[in-house]
């Protein structure tokens, strides 16, 4: 296997848009020519966020909810995981010369007894009042906290990622040539019972995912694309330093210092992925692929 690409939340949305299906193919034709020099390697597999669009499907369960059902939270993940597959195939095909892209529906197992069920920190969905909150909190039992002075919303547990159920799958399609994309939004969050794979309603790291499936694939490097073109060491003060290549130990010892919700995961998903990656935007990914842009950290040795 050559590569995992982990497509960040700008790749089909950008600051100040509603996420329509238009804009979100207009961003993703600027990000499917980024990725160009990648499209013709083999074994290419490609992952992404789905923050934003798993908000919208909450919100309209929300305003439908006394004429349609709400369906749970792991099921809103395999919706826009078919959502944004379907999206991303239909740029991709155009620039693939006569290869497929393959959406695969991604089920990631974790323990039922990961401590973050005990913690929920995720915030999804709609903002809510002060009284629609506690009103909400009493009649779904649903954990509301207060988000940025903007309301509160709910969290959800956000378990470690342990098995990518179709990982055998995703091999053999990336195997035959197909540019497969997996892992959506984290993928599914499944628990074992017995005999059977159950949903649990959480939301995993993308990039946590995307480094466990990488490992699992044996891939040579792991790319995660993400809104600024490197890692930073004191980012947005006025002495940030860009850095351009990380030892383990160096990346390891930044990591109290990169923002929780922002860097540190990336940073950490590279470590757990043990090969080399790459963490760099679009703009920046060109020369990141030179050697000359982003920041690489270094393969286990």
């Amino acid at each position: 296997m050559t590569a995992v690409v982990a497509l960040g939340g700008n790749a089909l949305m950008r600051p100040g848009e509603r996420g329509t299906a238009a804009e979100q193919l207009t961003n993703l034709r600027r990000a499917v020519a980024a990725l160009q020099p990648l499209l013709a390697e083999p074994g290419l597999v490609i992952t992404h966020g789905n923050g934003p669009q798993v908000g919208n499907e909450l919100l309209r369960q929300e305003r439908a909810a006394e004429e349609a059902p709400p369906l749970p939270l792991w099921l809103a993940v395999a919706q826009t995981q078919a959502e944004i597959g379907a999206l991303i195939s239909s740029e991709l095909r155009p620039a693939l010369n006569g290869r497929e892209p393959a959406c695969i529906l991604t089920h990631v197992r974790v323990a039922a007894d990961d401590p973050a069920f005990d913690r929920p920190n995720k915030p999804i969905g709609p903002f809510y009042s002060a009284v629609e909150a506690e009103q909400v909190e009493r009649e779904r039992g649903w954990v509301l906290v207060s988000d940025a002075n903007r309301g509160f919303r709910r969290v959800v547990p956000s378990p470690e990622p342990l098995e990518i159920v179709e990982l055998e799958v995703i091999r053999g399609l990336a195997r035959a040539g197909a540019v497969a994309i997996a892992c959506g939004g984290g993928g599914i969050p499944v628990v074992r019972r017995g005999g059977r794979l159950a949903g649990v309603d959480a939301v995993i790291d993308k990039d946590r995912a995307s480094a466990l499936l990488a490992r699992g694939l044996d891939a040579e490097r792991l790319l995660i694309l993400t809104e600024v073109p490197a890692v930073y060491r004191n980012f947005g003060r006025a002495d940030q330093e860009e850095l351009r290549k990380l030892s383990r130990a160096e990346a390891k010892s930044l990591l109290p210092e990169l923002a929780e919700g922002s860097m540190r995961p990336k940073v950490e998903a590279a470590l757990s992925f043990g090969g080399e990656t790459l963490i760099t935007n679009f703009d920046a990914l060109p020369d990141g692929l030179a050697g000359r842009g982003g920041t690489r950290i270094q393969a286990e040795v």
